[in-house]
């Protein structure tokens, strides 16, 4: 049997377990994130959360806090910053963005803010929808993924939780998995539309599984 079968099954033999499980997440991620580990045999989870918005709303990484696991959470939105301190004070929180190279990056903050990007092509494509606008545009700091993880983590992270709007890929790409490779991420593999037609993201999908992951 193959890994990928061996683990879908594992997965599956333990859905029991979660049935009445409360998610925090979009779409039940999380739920699905636990599945995984408990199929790996993984007790402790550390995650890096880069996009993290919120500690709770659509959060992808606030049942594991309140099971207990610790990370740290990258968020460069200012104004979101006092209700992580508060809901999450056992995180580390990282005001700042993630890019390939350190410097200062244009963020765009969007009228509704899960929709914040560093990515001005994006930005510029939520507005074209009619119903968002561009509120301001700050400077914020930036900072590598590899340089974030060395610098913060005893042992690299071993879920790693992705959802920059429209740079997943490029963080991605930059990322050293030789050195820091989760067991674990959670990225977005469809474009957002306002009218439904989203598009799978192929060539993230394949760069993930260049690197030895499969999609679950």
């Amino acid at each position: 049997m193959n890994l990928v079968r061996f683990l879908k099954r594992q997965i599956n033999r333990v859905r029991h377990d979660w049935q009445h499980e409360v998610s925090y997440a979009q779409c039940g991620e999380d739920i699905i994130i636990q599945y995984v580990f408990a199929s790996l045999g993984v007790g402790t989870i550390c995650y890096l959360d880069i996009g993290a918005h919120h500690p709770s709303y659509l959060s992808n990484t606030c049942l594991f806090y309140l099971k207990g696991h610790r990370g740290v959470c990258v968020e460069p939105d200012a104004t979101l910053l006092s209700s992580f301190r508060r809901e999450r004070p056992g995180d580390r929180l990282l005001n700042i963005g993630v890019a390939p190279e350190r410097g200062v990056g244009e963020f765009f903050v969007m009228t509704t803010p899960t929709l914040n990007t560093f990515s001005r092509a994006e930005a510029e494509r939520f507005v074209s929808y009619g119903k968002e606008r561009i509120e301001r545009v700050e400077k914020i700091p930036i900072q590598n993924i590899n340089s974030i993880i060395s610098e913060n983590f005893t042992t690299p992270p071993n879920f790693l939780s992705l959802d920059v709007e429209g740079l997943d890929l490029m963080i991605l790409q930059s990322l050293d998995f030789d050195r820091h490779a989760p067991a674990v991420m959670c990225i977005e593999t469809l474009t957002y539309t306002e009218d439904r037609s989203e598009r799978k993201l192929n060539e993230l999908i394949e760069f993930v599984k260049s690197k030895g992951y499969f999609v679950y």
